[in-house]
Parts: structure tokens; sequence; C-alpha cells
């Protein structure tokens, strides 16, 4: 077989590369420590005359409207944070509310480190758009400051002939509002947005203490429950600063997502990938609980997982250090498409294919010899030099569509056709 597979099948790189963006910023609650000096500043605060005071505001608004859409709004949702700290006797104006809202106020850069880990799926809404069109959703992992990763979104429109054109980004991100934290301890909490706000301007941030450094790496799928309802499901990583953990998304709208902790004995490590439907009655999803192999799970229950068993182990020089998936399995009338990465020498990360057996998805039934594909010389640089890396595809007609992460700093999209890839495959 030919050694240069990305030749072979023909794979096209879009030149739409989506590049990290240095200006979008969120504005998150400054968490001042002890609580002594929370009480101070509000105390020198309100000490203000109202002349400075109304001068102070008109300056805030003045550097930093522009770059928030609510300002207002997020200043006193920050200073309702704090409002135990304020003396009952105390009558604090609506200029001083907004002020003390200010100074726990911090604008946080979501994207100035790296733009990457892309997955992509069909938006709920396929209103209004040419015939043989879909109109898409892609996350991506966002990395700002210390490195603490979140989750934001593109849409776009994929054509009749598989060009990709996506939508403007609005200049503006914001957080959304937390609605409700259950259960005993960090086990869920549903997040909501304004239904006016653009899904570019849409931003999951850590909220559990088990998450506090991180949301990595959404592995979005849409999911058709038994009774053909439609559901979507983002496994992601939960990262504390210390170990890793699976979580789970859930969402009919993108607008408001309920997000909860997984359980269960195997629910650990991370690269965690529902299937798109349940097979034989069970939830199925792939996973990666040793860091070396590729694992699957069954489950009546899609919040919790007792047990995995190993499918597939590496056997080419290009994944013998590890392997995993590259997002949810693709339905094809041949079996279950998946993407998987290799780690091969000088840890580099390719990125291959294999086919399911459709009833018995633990079966391998074929798999490409080579990378589907590898790093090309301007996509080795980066913060993580030498990756190519993907948290999900989709199929649009005959194409498939793999949007990917080049040395975890950007992320391009790169596309084949999905009958020339099942028949380069090499049947098990």
């Amino acid at each position: 077989m030919n050694k240069n597979m990305e030749s072979t099948f023909a794979v096209q790189r879009m030149n739409n590369k989506i590049v990290r963006d240095t200006t979008r910023v969120i504005a998150r609650l400054h968490a001042v420590e002890p609580a002594s000096r929370i009480k101070k500043i509000i105390d020198r605060v309100v000490r203000l005359t109202e002349h400075d005071a109304d001068n102070l505001k008109k300056n805030i608004k003045q550097k930093f409207s522009s770059r928030h859409k609510n300002l207002e709004r997020m200043c006193l949702l920050h200073y309702d944070k704090v409002t135990e700290f304020i003396p009952d006797t105390l009558d604090v104006s609506d200029i001083q509310k907004f002020l003390i809202g200010a100074y726990f106020t911090m604008e946080y850069s979501i994207e100035s480190a790296a733009l990457f880990n892309p997955s992509i799926v069909p938006h709920p809404d396929q209103s209004n758009i040419p015939a043989g069109s879909v109109r898409f959703i892609m996350s991506l992992r966002a990395t700002g400051e210390r490195h603490i990763s979140s989750i934001v979104f593109r849409t776009g429109i994929v054509d009749g002939n598989a060009d990709i054109v996506f939508d403007d980004i609005s200049r503006f991100a914001e957080t959304p509002l937390i609605r409700k934290v259950t259960s005993k301890e960090d086990s869920e909490y549903m997040v909501e947005f304004q239904t006016n706000q653009e899904l570019s301007e849409r931003v999951i941030f850590p909220v559990l203490k088990n998450e506090s450094n991180g949301i990595e790496d959404a592995r979005f799928v849409r999911f058709i429950d038994d009774s053909g309802n439609e559901k979507y499901y983002a496994t992601y990583t939960a990262y504390d600063g210390f170990t890793t953990r699976p979580q789970l998304i859930e969402t009919t709208d993108f607008l408001t997502f309920k997000v909860v902790t997984l359980s269960g004995k195997a629910v650990v490590n991370k690269g965690m990938a529902l299937f798109p439907r349940k097979i034989n009655g069970k939830y199925v999803s792939l996973s990666r609980q040793d860091g070396e192999n590729n694992h699957i799970m069954f489950s009546d229950n899609v919040h919790q997982w007792e047990e995995s068993k190993i499918f597939q182990e590496p056997t080419s020089e290009w994944e013998f250090i590890q392997i995993g998936n590259c997002g949810s399995p693709i339905e094809t009338d041949r079996g279950w498409l998946v993407l998987t990465h290799g780690v091969g020498p000088m840890r580099q990360y390719s990125i291959g294919a294999i086919l399911l057996d459709r009833n018995k998805p633990e079966k391998v039934i074929a798999h490409l010899e080579e990378p589907l594909i590898t790093p090309t010389e301007d996509e080795r640089e980066g913060y993580v030099p030498n990756v190519v890396y993907s948290c999900g595809s989709m199929l649009h007609r005959d194409t498939l569509i793999i949007p990917y992460a080049m040395s975890d700093i950007s992320t391009g999209v790169a596309t084949v056709n999905i009958h020339t890839l099942l028949n380069e495959m090499i049947s098990i």
C-alpha cells in the first residue's frame, strides 16, 4: 500500500483555518481574599463623593462597554456575589452597586493561548438553507490565561459541493447564568444563555471544583433515542489541576445545557465518546481508561458506567505509544466508522480510521494500515508540536468533514470522500 495515504485518499485541507482570537474577552468574577479585603474595597467605593463616583462609572463604561455586550448587567451580577459583606444599614445607590461590581469583575481572554480540539455536529435548526446544504455547529477548546480551557462555538454551512462557509464571529463573548446546582457535592448544574446571544458569543466556562483548571476536549454528538427524539450529548474532560475525569453535557438547543458528573468504576481518565444511538438496547461509549488502548463500554444509564474492555491495541509504528478515539463513531452501511489518534516516535500524533461491526461494536472489522492525516510542516509548530487531533467529525452526503487541531494552537478542516475511505480499509 502507498505509504502516503493522504495522497491516496485525496484528503483536502481547507484554507479557512480557525486561528485563535486574542480580542474576545469574558467578564469573570474577580475573587478577592480574604474577606477583610472585600469589606475594605466596598468601604472605599461607598466613601467616594457622588461626583467622583459618577465620573468613575463614566470612565469604566467608556473603556469597557465596547468589549462586552452588557457590561452593566455583568457588574451587577458580580455585585450580588458580595452583598453578604455589605451592612444591612447601608443604603447603596445604583451607581455604587455598579462600581462595587466593577471592582469584583475581571476580563479573561478566552482564546488568547489557543483554539483547538474541535468537534462538529449538524445544527438543530436546518431552516432557510440552500438545498443539499447542512448548517453545522463546531465546538472548540478555547484556552486563555493560566491555560484554563473552556468551550466555545462556531457555526456555518456546508453546501452540496462540500464547500464550507463559516458564519461571522461576534466580537462579544459571554458566560451563561448558572441556573441551579444540585446534589450533595459537585454533581449537576444547569447553564442558560440569553436568547439574544449568538452561538459564537456563548462560552461554557468551568464551574465545579473538579473542572476548575479546565473543561477540555468536548466530543459533541447528535443522539437519536428509541422514539426518534433528538438530543445532543458531549463528553468532556474535567481537570482540577491534578486529576482528569469525564463529564457529560446535555442540550437540545445549545441555549440551555445540563452538566452532569458521571458515576461508575469505569468513569476514569479522558477521551470518552458516545455512540449516536443505543445498540441492542444499551448506551455505548468509546473510552481510554489506561491511556494506551481503545476501550468500549456498555450501560443501561448514560450517567453511569461500570465496566470497560479493550477492543483495539496499538499495532502500527505510528501508534506504538498509544491510541484513542477522535470523537463519536459515525454510522455507515458497512459499519461504525471511528477516527482514531495514534502517537508514534518523537510523540507525533496522527489520525487513523477503523471500522466496527454495526451490531457488535466491540469487534473491529477493518482498518487503515497508514494514517489518514499526519502533521504537515506548517502544522507541526505550536504549543504541543507535531500533533493533529480531532474530537468529532460529520458526514455530509458523500463527504466526511474532519475538523482537526494543529499542535494544540489552532484549527483547520479536512475532507475526504467516504466511499474512497471505506474502500481503502483492510478487512480483519
